[in-house]
């Protein structure tokens, strides 16, 4: 089977517009949640996001085609031209129709859908923008990062809530060690950071409602924790099939070698008891990679920063890993991308290993008794060398990813 390493980072997030700017704050802990900015929140449960603040698509697109997509697409579009870029990969012709383009996106473009229904109530069917739908959809994500660097092999959005962008990591993997194409482009997208979005999440009292200090408000694994944070961000690594990209002289980040995927079949919104769905994900990574559960050193947990599925995720790294690995949630300073989580916390693994250093866990003060006998990495960086990092992602209706990357030898 062939062999797939990360050869390009991108990412666009709360802790900055940049890959570099991000990987700094994440490491010193530094929030990007804030009170939201894009619109007036007053009035609502839940008054705080992670907003790219100061993005300028412009640097990435035509003026005059910004139009044509929804912030989703805006951000993908940055975080890929900067995983593209710094790869350093320059494709044929011939290589370009090998090369595919996978970006998971769980919702899709709330804020034209928004934005343009009142349109539609206010002025009538003929004033909705012919953009409308190809702005939306999710698969424009792809569709318009393949239009940029002219890659013609699959393109396609995985939309799996939560796990879409680590399902896109892991089906891009799949695609090039069968051989079915040679390199991708891939991650995550989101951007529904609006209105309509953070109602219906308060409504189901799963946001954190400590508006008055919300860069405290994100606090994975803690006692105190009452919610997650929503965000928006996309992430998207470059990957490249091993020896073509040791033939071209590739810098090789790190490699993925394991992918779990599984449903927990229990409920809409709620793990299944001990994360039993989770535990088989890991387990099924693990043996994807061939690896023992005591050969990984780092886990960047999916870690919400809810009541319930921390408690879950930590039950379940209990049992299908133990307690030899160390363990941080990164979404303590990004907030909770969504769609994209699976991406960037991907992208934040590679680098730990690349690295060598591992992301502290912001705001764990009073760790919930579910962390006891459990390495938690606290609020400080840890600088160490690990061979193995395992990230989680897991979504409403049971869906449940685990994904390895490895130092590369």
């Amino acid at each position: 089977m062939r062999r797939v390493v990360v050869t390009g980072v991108g990412a666009v997030s709360p802790c900055g517009n940049d890959t570099e700017t991000t990987w700094n704050n994440v490491v010193q802990g530094r929030s990007g949640i804030g009170r939201i900015t894009a619109w007036d929140p007053e009035g609502y449960a839940s008054q705080i996001a992670g907003e790219c603040v100061g993005y300028d698509p412009e640097q990435y697109i035509e003026k005059r085609r910004l139009r044509e997509m929804a912030r989703f697409i805006h951000l993908a579009m940055g975080a890929a031209d900067q995983a593209f870029r710094s790869s350093g990969f320059e494709p044929t012709d011939e290589q370009r129709e090998r090369t595919g383009t996978l970006i998971g996106v769980g919702m899709c473009g709330m804020d034209v859908v928004e934005a343009q229904h009142e349109v539609l109530m206010k002025k009538g069917p003929r004033r909705v923008s012919p953009y409308f739908i190809p702005s939306a959809i999710a698969n424009l994500a792809p569709g318009q990062v393949s239009m940029k660097f002219g890659l013609k092999g699959p393109s396609f959005t995985t939309t799996s809530a939560c796990s879409s962008g680590a399902h896109a990591l892991g089906e891009a993997m799949n695609w090039i060690r069968r051989g079915e194409m040679d390199a991708a482009l891939a991650g995550g997208a989101e951007a529904c950071v609006t209105p309509l979005s953070v109602a219906g999440f308060a409504q189901m009292r799963a946001l954190s409602k400590r508006n008055d200090e919300p860069e405290r408000a994100s606090r994975p694994f803690d006692a105190g924790r009452d919610g997650f944070v929503i965000a928006e961000g996309a992430a998207i690594l470059m990957l490249e099939e091993r020896e073509a990209a040791i033939a071209r002289g590739a810098n090789i980040l790190a490699e993925i070698i394991g992918y779990g995927a599984t449903a927990d079949a229990y409920h809409l919104t709620q793990p299944a008891p001990n994360g039993e769905g989770a535990q088989r994900a890991m387990r099924a990574a693990l043996k994807d990679a061939k690896l023992n559960a005591d050969q990984i050193g780092y886990i960047n947990a999916h870690g919400t920063s809810t009541p319930t599925g921390d408690v879950q995720e930590l039950e379940a790294i209990r049992a299908a890993i133990g307690s030899s690995a160390a363990v941080s949630s990164t979404k303590s300073v990004t907030g909770h991308l969504l769609g994209a989580a699976g991406g960037l916390e991907g992208a934040l693994s590679t680098l730990a290993i690349s690295r060598g250093v591992l992301p502290p866990t912001a705001n764990l003060e009073d760790p919930d008794p579910a962390t006891e006998g459990l390495d938690i990495i606290g609020t400080e960086a840890r600088e160490t060398r690990v061979e193995y990092a395992l990230s989680n992602s897991f979504g409403f209706g049971g869906t449940n990813v685990s994904l390895i990357f490895a130092r590369h030898s």
